[in-house]
């Protein structure tokens, strides 16, 4: 019973303060409608204000127009009263759009008009007549000036007018905008203390009822992050004793090509030693066909012997020469390397580079030839003008992370337990030593190579190495 009290007081508690903020959130949606309303109010009184100052100004670019022409008898002067005349009509088309439906401002703007229009017949009628007396004032010229003096000083007091109406209108939507705001921050502040003191209620309550429970949900955290230690430390165990596998692995292939290598080698010494024999005795009465054959065994022991150099050459531990090199000009010189191939496929490079990853201490050729290896698999199982090749460089648990990527069709699984093993290959033409070779090279700077690829979606090549 007292623990459904408990929760019946906190749905209480969240359930009014939630009720309570909704309440505030509607009337500040309501608040900010009308603030906007009012705004755009605001903003329309001072657009009419400013065109109507903007209007004035114009009309008394024609009074000084005309002033400078009757007085100055140039024609440059009446440049301004003719961009005055078209500058007015637009600004009197825009007051006349903002106004619509505006009662009070719609008829002094129509007298406005009347006025303004007259202004330009009278201005007019001077400048022609002027033109027409051989550029003479007359008295019907002086008394055409005296009415568009009253016409403009009308045009003024109207101008005013609108203008302090407007004023008028603009102090008025600026007063409510600020009522408006003060009962809004009101209704926010209150209803923000109630919503805080229910849901400060409901917290006490329930975390002074559940404290047991929080006890315990402490602890399960506290098991869950040590559970995921251990498999982050059994995952690490994993790696590392998969590396250590690799390396028994390497070591062992290498012991059974090296013994593979004499046990071959010594019957394959005896084999051209023999050949010899025979054509130094039968170098003269030797028939073509059987020269023939010996050419054979010949060529076919050289390529065994050749075969046999390449097994031990990419199974061995190498003497390295070390040298410094920043991690990322060592990519960008591999793949310059296989520039040729990357234009021929019409291949997109991406590079991702960390600018603040350290230099690694390797053997630059060998390490080169390592990710070269790589490089042109990758290409070599892309479509061409449709592949991307990606070479991303980080740094991770202190070590130098290079990872190659492609979107080719990706290795079957049973293709990736043997990708590494000599001779193991899925090119029609291939020797299935290339991979071998990286590892080994690889292995030899005390390094790191991992596979990861799925049908489909192409292949991931990671390869860790220490840094300088």
């Amino acid at each position: 019973m007292k623990k459904f009290a408990v929760d019946l007081h906190t749905r209480v508690g969240y359930g009014t303060a939630f009720f309570l903020l909704l309440i505030s959130y509607l009337l500040t949606l309501y608040a900010n409608s009308e603030l906007l309303k009012q705004a755009r109010l605001v903003d329309r009184s001072n657009k009419i204000i400013i065109q109507m100052e903007d209007l004035l100004s114009s009309l008394k670019d024609v009074e000084s127009s005309a002033r400078g022409y009757l007085l100055l008898k140039d024609d440059r002067f009446l440049r301004p009263y003719e961009n005055s005349k078209r500058l007015t009509d637009s600004l009197y088309g825009e007051l006349h759009v903002e106004t619509l439906g505006d009662t009070i401002i719609g008829e002094d703007l129509l007298t406005l008009r009347s006025l303004i229009d007259k202004h330009y017949q009278l201005v007019a009628f001077v400048i022609d007549d002027f033109n027409q007396h051989q550029y003479q004032l007359n008295d019907a010229q002086r008394s055409k000036s005296f009415f568009r003096e009253e016409i403009m000083d009308h045009i003024r007091t109207i101008v005013k007018e609108i203008q302090g109406n407007e004023h008028s209108r603009l102090k008025k939507g600026l007063d409510e905008m600020t009522t408006r705001y003060r009962i809004l921050n009101a209704v926010i502040i209150i209803s923000l203390i109630l919503a805080v003191a229910l849901a400060a209620y409901g917290f006490f309550t329930y975390s002074r009822e559940n404290k047991a429970r929080r006890i315990a949900d402490e602890k399960v955290a506290g098991y869950q992050e040590q559970l995921k230690q251990q498999i982050a430390e059994l995952d690490k165990a994993n790696k590392e004793l998969i590396q250590v596998r690799s390396i028994e692995k390497f070591a062992s292939t290498g012991r059974i090509a090296r013994t593979i290598a004499h046990e071959v080698r010594n019957p394959l010494t005896n084999i051209n030693l023999a050949v010899d024999q025979l054509e130094t005795e039968f170098n003269s009465n030797l028939p073509s066909s059987y020269r023939m054959m010996l050419d054979m065994i010949s060529r076919n022991s050289v390529r065994i012997n050749q075969l046999i150099t390449d097994l031990l050459n990419s199974t061995k531990f190498a003497e390295l020469v070390y040298k410094k090199i920043p991690v990322n000009q060592l990519l960008d010189e591999t793949l310059e390397l296989a520039r040729d191939r990357i234009d021929l496929k019409n291949i997109t490079v991406v590079r991702n580079y960390s600018n603040d990853i350290c230099d690694i201490a390797v053997d630059v050729e060998r390490i080169k030839i390592a990710f070269l290896n790589i490089i042109v698999n990758a290409l070599e199982a892309m479509e061409p003008g449709i592949g991307i090749l990606q070479v991303r460089t980080c740094s991770k648990d202190d070590k130098c992370v290079v990872t190659i990527t492609d979107n080719g069709p990706g290795i079957d699984p049973e293709a990736q337990s043997r990708i590494f093993e000599p001779y193991y290959t899925t090119k029609s033409k291939g020797t299935g030593l290339g991979l071998t070779n990286t590892q080994n090279i690889i292995l030899n700077h005390n390094g790191h190579i991992t596979l990861e690829s799925e049908r489909g979606k192409g292949t991931v090549f990671t390869i860790t190495l220490d840094f300088a």
